[in-house]
């Protein structure tokens, strides 16, 4: 930083440079990060953004995703007023119209479709960002639908799911207690930046760090004293035949076990499968490391474990995958114990801050499911049965499905914010079949996506430097922010446009009436803070006066957990209680990730992986920030050097990935990083959508969640 920037920053008088420094929040990135910056502000544009120093969260840090916050912020394909559909669908040709005019047409449509089909045929959606979820979630409700689906389709929910059946919550790693990490899929420098410190610390005091994943990352260079390198989509078994080695060997914590547990019996017989030969031979993780795994997990604990959000559910058996990981946490007693896996219930939008909102509430409690005996099941229920159960929103993988059979009903209208087709397996034929099926589809977003040009309406939105939204973090923390610089063009806020929305369908709702602020109050009652007490903090963090942070393990053993049996459960009794026909096991059973998708004449014999992030990128909308995709301008697969040199290949040629599904052209890379026989996909490419190689029934028969990272492909050198 020059000296000049210094005394900007500071304030200092005397300096008359027309420029302002404005505290911020960069929400680029997945609601678990949200670092704070100061925004550079002069004549009402952003001309530099760098880290909060004073920001208790993130302290000044920022990723190479935030510092490009200006050139995001001012990207050319901005949505600079409310557009309508004058071409075909797909074909992207608009023209502007006024906000009124947009409002009217979206109400009007919307209950057109409400009174010809019923409200159920009507479906609101949510992509990124996800601040003003509870917002859209209760007018969904409102207006009589069950069907408010987001990208917790396919991002987090699975594992929250998983969590809930098995220990009727999550559980985050005591770092500063714990004396062994295992780091299962985990890669803090390109996913989780705020969390590398604490990783770093445990082997600062002389823990050990034990890294599994498919690829040699940042992570396992950098911290990792063991790095297993497991077969993908093999965790599962791995977890299981560790489990066996520990019971064999008698390292169980058993008084744990007996006061804590339910089901172990059935779970003991299920390990009992998966000796180590059978597992060498899944995992390709030798028989000595899968023993001293299970030694280290079980004898040189506390142990507390990286339970990934997506990189083990993105799998067709990654949901039992992740409950078999977490039963390793009950069976050596290191759930909810000191220096293991700690209870922390969310507080707002995914994240714990140590204290209770009624945001649930707020979302739920108009659902017409409890409120209209009439009201039909929600979309994907018919073949995700738990996920309708343990979670309050539709399964929206199954939207093609639906579309193209319209069973049980019909969706004729979908009201979407940010929502992105190419994130849904075969996402041209769930672009073609909306196009088709829908009688109207309105999309708000920043950008003209390859989504919103299949719109009917398209609605100009604002970044998190142009509205003000309500952000907890961990430590006790909570932020409402105002913005920086006014809405670019004629864009609005997504609360704005929802409550516009809300009043022009002529809905009544004693909660929605409180207004935005008003409804966060309400929402924020009881934590000792309100939304005009925290404008005080000028876009910076305060403590919240009823916050306890850190939180105390110990309550769930005290209390009960909450399970059907009041116990952590090997055996899910919620997962017994499904109709059979599902097919679904109590226990977490291991299945192979491909088992979908047999291939005997071995036609696609590579293991294709997507979703691995690179340091410069989330999703597609971040690659086509201009700054970022230089630093990697075209889509790129990774191949093992022997794969490399058999498929006559070398660095930089144009290769086809393709499948039954479908294929795109990109480039190739050799790596020595990735095992022989796998292939890794680098998504958000728009020009290049892995997606499109996967089938629409690629997905957990548990969770609904699609395959991403377990499919099968073959690749060819591009010929010209």
């Amino acid at each position: 930083m020059t000296d000049l920037e210094k005394k900007i920053k500071a304030k200092i008088p005397g300096e008359d440079t027309g420029i302002e420094v404005k505290h911020a929040m960069c929400s680029i990135c997945s609601p678990g990060m949200h670092c704070g910056v100061d925004c550079y502000v002069k004549d009402g544009r952003i001309i530099k953004v760098e880290g909060m120093e004073s920001h208790p969260w993130s302290k000044g840090k920022i990723c190479v995703k935030g510092q490009s916050g200006r050139d995001y912020v001012y990207r050319e394909d901005r949505i600079k007023t409310p557009l309508k559909r004058v071409g075909a669908r797909g074909e992207g040709k608009f023209e502007p119209i006024s906000w009124d005019e947009a409002i009217a047409m979206i109400a009007e449509n919307l209950n057109k479709v409400k009174a010809e089909y019923g409200p159920e045929s009507v479906m609101f959606l949510s992509g990124y960002c996800k601040w003003y979820r509870p917002w859209l979630h209760r007018m969904a409700h409102v207006f009589g639908t069950p069907n408010f689906g987001t990208d917790d389709c396919n991002c987090s929910a699975a594992m929250v799911v998983a969590n809930k059946c098995t220990s009727g919550t999550g559980g985050g790693a005591d770092f500063g207690k714990c004396n062994t990490f295992f780091g299962w899929n985990y890669d803090g420098y390109y996913s989780n930046h705020m969390n590398v410190a604490s990783v770093k610390g445990v082997k600062k005091r002389g823990g050990k760090v034990i890294i599994i994943d498919i690829r040699e990352t940042p992570a396992v260079k950098n911290l990792a004293d063991i790095f297993v390198q497991i077969n993908p989509g093999t965790d599962g078994a791995l977890a299981l035949g560790m489990a066996n080695e520990i019971i064999k060997n008698g390292w169980e914590d058993k008084e744990y076990v007996e006061k804590y547990t339910h089901g172990f019996a059935q779970y003991k017989a299920l390990c009992a499968e998966y000796d180590l030969d059978k597992v060498e031979a899944i995992t390709g993780v030798s028989k000595d490391m899968i023993k001293e795994l299970a030694r280290l997990y079980a004898c040189e604990g506390p142990t507390a474990c990286n339970y990934s959000a997506s990189a083990l559910v993105h799998h067709i058996n990654g949901f039992n995958a992740h409950r078999a990981v977490l039963c390793l946490s009950a069976l050596t007693g290191n759930f909810d114990r000191a220096g293991g896996q700690v209870p922390v219930p969310v507080t707002y939008l995914h994240k714990s801050a140590g204290f209770s909102t009624r945001e649930a509430e707020f979302r739920s409690s108009a659902d017409p499911r409890k409120t209209n005996p009439d009201c039909k099941r929600i979309l994907g229920a018919d073949r995700f049965p738990l996920w309708e159960e343990k979670f309050d929103e539709t399964q929206t993988m199954d939207l093609l499905h639906q579309l193209t059979t319209d069973e049980p009903y019909p969706i004729r209208a979908i009201y979407a914010h940010g929502m992105n087709v190419k994130m849904y397996p075969e996402s041209d034929n769930l672009a073609r079949a909306m196009a088709e099926k829908l009688d109207f589809f309105v999309l708000t977003d920043l950008f003209m996506t390859y989504t919103a040009k299949w719109a009917d309406l398209v609605l100009p939105a604002c970044s998190s430097f142009e509205r003000s939204e309500i952000k907890c973090y961990a430590g006790g923390y909570a932020v409402f922010t105002e913005p920086v610089i006014q809405p670019l063009y004629e864009s609005r806020s997504d609360v704005d446009i929802i409550y516009d929305v809300y009043h022009a369908l002529g809905l009544k709702d004693e909660l929605m009436d409180l207004g935005y602020e008003g409804s966060i109050d309400w929402m924020f009652d009881g934590c000792g803070t309100c939304v005009s007490e925290l404008k005080n903090g000028h876009n910076m963090p305060l403590k919240v006066p009823n916050a306890k942070w850190p939180v105390a393990p110990g309550k769930q053993l005290e209390n009960g957990f909450k399970t059907p049996t009041g116990k952590f459960e090997f055996y899910s009794e919620s997962i017994a209680k499904v109709d059979k026909k599902y097919g679904l096991d109590p226990l977490p059973v291991y299945y192979d990730s491909l088992a979908d998708e047999p291939d005997p004449e071995g036609r696609y014999p590579y293991y294709l992986c997507t979703g691995a992030r690179l340091s410069i990128s989330l999703h597609s909308r971040v690659h086509e920030v201009p700054y970022l995709r230089q630093l990697r301008k075209h889509p790129m697969c990774e191949v093992n050097m022997e794969d490399m040199k058999a498929l006559g290949l070398k660095d930089g040629d144009d290769v086809v990935l393709y499948s039954p599904h479908g294929e795109i052209t990109v480039k190739v890379h050799g790596t020595f990083k990735i095992k022989p026989g796998v292939i890794l996909m680098l998504h958000g490419y728009t020009e290049a959508n892995v997606n499109l190689l996967e089938g629409r029934d690629h997905l957990d028969p548990y969770s609904g969640y699609p395959g991403h990272k377990g499919m099968r492909c073959n690749i060819r050198k591009e010929v010209k």
